[in-house]
């Protein structure tokens, strides 16, 4: 028995896709997916979304991954965010609470993370991996 390499089932299944593909009536599903372009952001619009999360420059800034001077050029008017930024500030635009909540996670795993590390015992690798 052969073993299959990654690239041998990637082959097989692009020419599975191509066969069905030249079918009258396709067999295999399909998924349309649509990527909604990105927004351009102007100067008031970041400062809108920094203001609605209600994190200063810096929190910001770290947040989005990007230096606070940055966030200063972008607030400024200067320089546009990235097509990864200009994503990321059009998911906290649909949704106010994305940020609320990611930093809330981040908040709990440093929270978890730094109680290990300075009180090891509070922290048995049984209660962490629900062994009894």
């Amino acid at each position: 028995m052969s073993k299959k390499t990654v690239f041998d089932s990637i082959l097989y299944g692009l020419n599975e896709a191509l066969e069905d593909a030249k079918k009258e009536t396709p067999s295999l599903k399909r998924h349309r997916v649509t990527v909604i372009p990105l927004k351009e952001y102007e100067a008031n619009d970041i400062k809108k979304i920094r203001n609605s999360t209600g994190l200063s420059q810096k929190y910001f800034a770290s947040y989005m991954g990007v230096s606070i001077k940055t966030v200063e050029a972008w607030e400024a008017g200067t320089n546009h965010p990235s097509g990864s930024a200009s994503r990321l500030l059009h998911m906290m635009e649909l949704d106010n609470e994305l940020t609320e909540i990611s930093l809330y996670f981040q908040g709990f795993l440093y929270l978890i993370f730094f109680t290990r590390k300075s009180h090891p015992s509070f922290f048995k690798r049984s209660i962490l991996c629900g062994e009894e």
